[in-house]
């Protein structure tokens, strides 16, 4: 198990570093403090091969690519402080309205125009016995993007070695603040050889929420049973496309206590043997098919990402959630801890 440091260039003249992560099995993560993103994830297949199975770039450089910018998948990004949408930018907390910037048409978007995601955070190297640790941290002032209160950010990215990259996200406030921190990396366990259609995906859910006709859900939900929306039994991810041609974004709640940290989906490609276990003490998770990824943006070695080329898992709060009675822990209290884990483990057969 090991973690080092590299320099990853400059962000509006401050230094930003990436880190790398190994296990020793062969699976090896990079992440930036720019952002706290992950920009590669190598795992090896069945076969003694290995590939990069996740969207991102070698460079700084690509990050900031005119292509890049215009499109805004948010590639293995923190989002913060409050992930997916929140309608019209507006919502109640601590007695008081608020109105946040609306970067999405006429919603909040992934904490606004210059979200966590934009951030550099502060890093340390922490390892330990059996584990490579990198420690991120961020203060986001009160009134930052228009959201009330000081926040206390600490994010900690854990390579074991059970092959798993667990993220644990912590916070604490001054005030009343809606908190919602997701990663939003996507996935290709075929390591971009084909797009995701042939992939397997099984999730533990009954429901998802249904969005309004910007896109927001609202508070209804709709039952999956007998739908093609319905993965609690493994399938393959294209046979959805035939009555969904432009696939998933939606909001599933899981199938489970709501602070449970449980196995919650698993994702599987038969040709490289790899598979994906996604476990979560969050409420729910947006299953996001890549709809509107550009097909310009590429790896620097020429891999291609684009429409429907990856696949994102973003366990999280619900969108919306300040706005939807019962949704659960979207309002972070002065003296609450916000305290959640999801975990992606990784395997090969």
């Amino acid at each position: 198990m090991s973690t080092s440091k590299a320099s990853f260039g400059q962000v509006e003249g401050q230094d930003v570093d990436l880190y790398t992560l190994s296990n020793g099995n062969g699976v090896v993560v990079k992440i930036t403090n720019y952002g706290g993103t992950v920009t590669s994830i190598v795992v090896p297949d069945k076969d003694g091969g290995s590939a990069d199975v996740v969207c991102g770039f070698d460079t700084i450089e690509g990050y900031f690519s005119d292509d890049y910018k215009g499109n805004s998948p948010y590639f293995g990004c923190l989002v913060g402080r409050y992930a997916a949408r929140i309608k019209d930018g507006k919502f109640s907390s601590g007695g008081g309205d608020f109105q946040v910037a609306t970067n999405d048409g006429p919603n909040h978007l992934h904490g606004g125009i210059k979200g966590f995601d934009k951030c550099i955070w502060d890093a340390e190297i922490a390892d330990e016995e059996g584990a490579s640790v990198l420690k991120m941290s961020l203060v986001s002032p009160d009134g930052d993007e228009g959201y009330p209160g000081t926040l206390k950010v600490a994010v900690e990215y854990r390579l074991t070695s059970d092959n798993e990259l667990r993220i644990r996200y912590q916070a604490e406030t001054d005030k009343a603040t809606p908190v919602s921190l997701t990663n939003h990396t996507y996935f290709n366990l075929s390591g971009f050889k084909d797009k995701v259609l042939d992939h397997v995906f099984q999730l533990s859910s009954d429901k998802y929420l249904e969005p309004d006709e910007t896109n927001v859900p609202v508070g209804q939900e709709t039952a999956v049973a007998g739908t093609v929306c319905d993965f609690n039994t493994p399938k393959r991810i294209g046979d959805c496309f035939e009555e969904l041609p432009l696939g998933f974004e939606h909001y599933y709640v899981f199938s489970k206590d709501a602070a449970a940290l449980e196995k919650v989906a698993e994702l599987a490609e038969p040709t490289s043997g790899r598979k994906l276990e996604v476990y979560s003490s969050e409420p729910g998770t947006l299953f996001y098919t890549g709809r509107y990824t550009s097909d310009a943006l590429k790896r620097e070695d020429g891999t291609p990402f684009g429409q429907f080329r990856a696949l994102c898992v973003e366990t999280s709060k619900y969108p919306n959630g300040p706005n939807i009675d019962g949704a659960p822990r979207s309002v972070l209290e002065p003296g609450g801890s916000y305290d959640e884990t999801t975990v992606y483990k990784f395997s090969w057969a």
